[in-house]
C-alpha cells in the first residue's frame, strides 16, 4: 500500500471513517424505525407521519430520539450520535459536510475533519456516493449496504 504523507494520512483516514461511520448510522437508524414503525417503508417517511399528526414533530422511536426539521430529521442514537438527513423529494437521504461535521463532533470520541477532509473523503467514496447537488451528497444505490461500502475501502 503506498504511503501518503505523514501529515496528510491520519486525517484523511480519519474523514473517510467518519463518512463511512455515517452511513452505517444512517443505515441502523432506518432499519431501527421501520423496526418500530410497521408503515415505515423509507426512513423519509417519518415526515408525512408527523404531517398526518399520528407521531409528534419530536420523540422516541426505540432507542432513538428524532427531531422533524423543516426537510429532514435528526436522529439521536442511544450513545448520543446525531445523525441530521435531509430528504429530496423521493425521499432520498441527502447531506452535506455539515452534517458529517456535526455527526462527527456528537461521537463519543468526538471528530472534527475540515470541509476539505471531508470533501477529499467523500469523493474517495464515490461512485458509491453521488453528488446529488452541489454539496449534497446521497448512497448512491439506496440498496447499497455498509459491507459494500467497507468492501470499496479494502
Amino acid at each position: 500500500m503506498g504511503q501518503a504523507p505523514a501529515a496528510e494520512e491520519p486525517q484523511a483516514t480519519a474523514a473517510r471513517d467518519l463518512v463511512v461511520g455515517y452511513i452505517d448510522a444512517l443505515n441502523a437508524v432506518g432499519k431501527a424505525m421501520r423496526a418500530a414503525v410497521a408503515s415505515l417503508e423509507q426512513l423519509a417517511d417519518v415526515l408525512g407521519l408527523v404531517r398526518s399528526q399520528r407521531i409528534s414533530r419530536s420523540g422516541e422511536i426505540g432507542t432513538y430520539h428524532y427531531s422533524v426539521h423543516g426537510a429532514g430529521c435528526l436522529f439521536t442514537s442511544p450513545n448520543g450520535a446525531e445523525i441530521d438527513v435531509d430528504f429530496a423529494a423521493d425521499g432520498t437521504e441527502i447531506f452535506d459536510l455539515w452534517r458529517l461535521r456535526c455527526y462527527g463532533r456528537s461521537l463519543p470520541e468526538p471528530h472534527d475533519p475540515t470541509d476539505q477532509d471531508l470533501r477529499t473523503a467523500v469523493e474517495s467514496l464515490k461512485p458509491l456516493l453521488a453528488e446529488v447537488r452541489p454539496g449534497w451528497f446521497s448512497v448512491a444505490d439506496a440498496k447499497t449496504s455498509t459491507s459494500t461500502v467497507d468492501a470499496e475501502l479494502q
